[in-house]
């Protein structure tokens, strides 16, 4: 038996699950999966969705790669506190909060970290207002999905309520957001390290589900393209902006740049994509980190001090 083996136990690896994110977190599963089955771990697949909770006792340990709701907003972190069961990752708060768009810049905001201006909209929200606030272009996006699920990017004042009921399809909590338009980039998070940053350059017009999931054309650049300089205050303040709401672990925080340089925090990922498309893999292959060894070192957090 392998040090691994011993230290790890057995490890349940959680992917599937019940959200609009299911199909990719299927992929990503399923990559975790095979990778610490090649390091000799004693890992095996379960899926919250066809499978009871109770059976998670059975396990030492859990590598969360569920996405979206039910696996990355707090709620399996809670029912894997109840059950003493160590997991990868952010904790219940951070988990909730990285989820909610909204309440993420809440606390940005307070904390002093950047972030693109936003309405919070309703039925009653009008749209004048928005778009006298925020102007046009702008995106309107679900507060608590993931993978650009349910976003539209809004050129005509005229097409905003259309776009606010496609958002509210898929969360009752919707928020009209300003037009950065500058650039698209991520920064992956691991441990207390700041991973190299990558510079998302898709072919359509923003970075939605296609360009993540779909297409293979998307430009991931890394080196990022920015002075190292730049890069640096930017890694500093992405570990900031990650702390802030309580993230561990490992995760990914995104932002914009726009025309004149000025950056932007978009939002928090707890549990990242692990797809042959996924970003933090990417960043982590730049620092010298391949797949396997990036899933053993996000594993290894869960083991007690």
């Amino acid at each position: 038996m392998s040090a691994t083996q011993q230290d790890f136990g057995k490890v349940a690896v959680l992917f599937g699950g019940r959200s609009g994110e299911r199909e990719v977190s299927i992929k990503s599963g399923s990559a975790v999966l095979a990778a610490l089955l090649r390091q000799g771990v004693d890992a095996h697949a379960f899926d919250p969705a066809t499978q009871e909770l109770s059976e998670l006792k059975a396990y030492d340990r859990a590598f969360i790669a569920l996405h979206g709701r039910y696996g990355e907003d707090g709620t399996i972190q809670g029912a894997l506190e109840l059950m003493d069961i160590p997991y990868t990752g952010s904790g219940v708060m951070a988990s909730a909060l990285g989820m909610d768009k909204w309440r993420t810049k809440l606390l940005w905001t307070a904390a002093g970290v950047v972030t693109p201006d936003y309405v919070l909209m309703d039925d009653a929200t009008a749209t004048d207002k928005v778009v006298a606030k925020l102007g046009l272009p702008l995106f309107v996006k679900p507060a608590n999905e993931g993978s650009s699920i349910g976003v539209s990017k809004v050129k005509q004042a005229g097409d905003l309520a259309e776009a606010y009921t496609l958002a509210k399809a898929s969360d009752p909590l919707v928020i009209a957001e300003q037009f950065v338009g500058g650039g698209e980039y991520t920064v992956g998070i691991l441990g207390d390290t700041a991973l190299p940053v990558i510079h998302i350059v898709p072919k359509n017009e923003y970075y939605d589900y296609e360009a993540k999931y779909l297409r293979d054309d998307t430009e991931y650049r890394c080196p990022s393209g920015l002075s190292t300089t730049q890069e640096q205050q930017i890694q500093a303040e992405a570990l900031q902006a990650f702390r802030v709401l309580g993230c561990s672990g490992w995760g990914r925080v995104d932002f914009l740049m726009d025309d004149a340089g000025k950056h932007y925090f978009l939002e928090v990922n707890t549990s990242p994509g692990m797809t042959d498309h996924s970003l933090v893999p990417m960043a982590a292959k730049a620092a010298g980190l391949d797949f396997d060894a990036l899933v053993v070192r996000i594993l290894q957090q869960t083991l007690k001090a």
